[in-house]
């Protein structure tokens, strides 16, 4: 049926609660970022597989440009075709025993690998519908014939691009449909892979920008026991501002490809504070779970969790819950661990270890502290510099700068971007002003305690204000840590 290898848990389309009416086709013309792009030769699929897969889509709102040949007109619609491949991420070029006779169907494969080249993130998932993937690798078979036409009417130039466009995507892993009766088990498939890709880019975090981000990931993994089939649990503990959000979603990032259904919930605490705040929580999973855009009303707390049970938890999750801080309130919003799928996986982040060793062992916990010299200099650096060192005369004040930051990432990127592209006076007023602070706090003050202050910042526009809020924290390590949080209310 399929030999695209790795492929996830299918989708099920009762899951969506949101229908679409596509029994009237139309060509869509750019409105907006597409997401995919279905490359297609209608009379051959267009109310086959192409249609269970648009349909799918659709109904799950996933923007998808739906291009039919038969209703073009005219070479005048070309650079809408051209504006839609160039907005989309995703390229599902359907391949059938008529595809090479039609020249909009080829010039688009053609932009769609072109595409490829030059935009990072970009994927062709091909699918065989009733044609060997090898004919359209080599164009032999029904596109041999197709290309002897084509000889005669275009270029060979503009024929060659279209023979090596056919063999790059006919080479890619996709699926074969021999049988229609397979339609919808692809369907299925093709699906849970374009979710997967377009889930991945919900929390990009800035990789250029990122220093040492690889040995959290690494040391994360090893916690969560990928390989284990029971349901895990993984804390991720440190004081605000230490990057515990970065690395939760760096390793989002790097595994969610590998399970059926994933959610990241951000803000936990400050949601719980809100009104309603565990069920809107418990809205948050079903909807990233079930993906849906709406979800049917949730009369209480206790109705939240049943259809959690009843509905998420059959899935292998990755859930990962940010900023916990009360370990009875997390069980009210998922109710057990055990309940879930085989598989899944926790990931929570507090500040509070003492939250986490509730639901956890400690060989389960990962502590982040605060980066080393090296590593704070680097990420100084990129903040600000926009680059990788210091400019020259600027590295003893850099150094000074980032001994005041103990090593706090948070604090290190916000000071760095205060900092981008100031003067030297500017630079020295304000780690003066920096280190007054630390002297002043690491004298009087023991545990933890916030102070707000106010810098206005001279040079800027009038109503860009800086919020200091400084914290003391006290370490073997290093005696004091102090945030800055940029506020840019009038």
């Amino acid at each position: 049926m399929s030999y695209f290898e790795g492929a996830s848990t299918a989708a099920d389309p009762s899951d969506a609660s949101i229908g679409v009416d596509s029994d009237t086709w139309q060509l869509p013309l750019p409105s907006g970022e597409y997401e995919v792009f279905l490359n297609f030769r209608g009379p051959d699929t267009r109310y086959q597989i192409t249609d269970i897969l648009y349909r799918f889509l659709v109904r799950l709102r996933i923007r998808t440009f739906l291009d039919d040949e038969n209703l073009r007109e005219g070479e005048g619609i070309w650079p809408s075709l051209v504006e839609a491949i160039e907005q989309s991420k995703i390229y599902v070029p359907i391949f059938s025993e008529d595809y090479a006779n039609s020249k909009w169907c080829l010039r688009e494969l053609a932009a769609i690998v072109e595409r490829q080249k030059h935009e990072e993130g970009c994927i062709i998932l091909p699918i065989f519908y009733m044609v060997n993937p090898s004919d359209v690798r080599h164009q032999t078979g029904p596109f041999k014939q197709a290309f002897r036409k084509r000889s005669r009417s275009f270029d060979e130039r503009t024929v060659q691009e279209w023979r090596d466009a056919l063999s790059k995507v006919g080479a890619l892993k996709g699926w074969h449909v021999e049988s229609n009766d397979k339609q919808g088990a692809i369907t299925d498939l093709v699906y849970s892979i374009i979710w997967s890709h377009l889930s991945k880019s919900i929390y990009v975090v800035e990789t250029d920008k990122l220093v040492a981000i690889d040995d959290h990931i690494e040391a994360v993994k090893e916690r969560m026991e990928l390989d284990s089939a029971s349901v895990g649990v993984v804390g991720i503990h440190g004081i605000g501002g230490i990057g515990k959000t970065t690395i939760a979603k760096a390793v989002y990032n790097k595994i969610s490809g590998s399970f059926a259904r994933c959610s990241f919930v951000d803000d936990v605490r400050e949601t719980l504070e809100q009104r309603d705040g565990i069920i809107s929580l418990q809205k948050k999973i079903i909807s990233d779970v079930m993906r849906l855009t709406t979800v049917e009303p949730i009369t209480s707390v206790s109705d939240g969790i049943r259809i959690i049970r009843e509905r998420v938890s059959r899935f292998k999750v990755l859930i990962i819950l940010d900023d916990v801080d009360e370990k009875s309130k997390l069980d009210e919003i998922l109710g057990k661990f055990e309940n879930f799928a085989s598989g899944s996986r926790f990931i929570v982040t507090s500040r509070n270890v003492r939250v986490l060793r509730t639901f956890t062992e400690d060989d389960k916990l990962y502590k982040v502290r605060g980066m080393s010299r090296t590593h704070s200099l680097q990420l100084f650096y990129k903040h600000a510099f926009d680059m990788d060192s210091p400019l020259p005369g600027y590295e003893t004040l850099s150094g000074d700068v980032v001994s005041t930051t103990g090593g706090l990432p948070l604090t290190l990127k916000v000071v760095g971007s205060l900092l981008y592209k100031e003067d030297k006076g500017f630079w020295k007023e304000k780690l003066a002003q920096f280190q007054q602070h630390v002297h002043t706090r690491g004298r009087g003050s023991g545990g933890i305690n916030d102070q707000l202050r106010f810098i206005k910042l001279p040079g800027k526009a009038d109503f860009f204000w800086i919020l200091l809020v400084s914290s003391l924290e006290r370490t073997k390590r290093w005696p004091v840590t102090c945030g800055l949080i940029v506020d840019f209310t009038p």
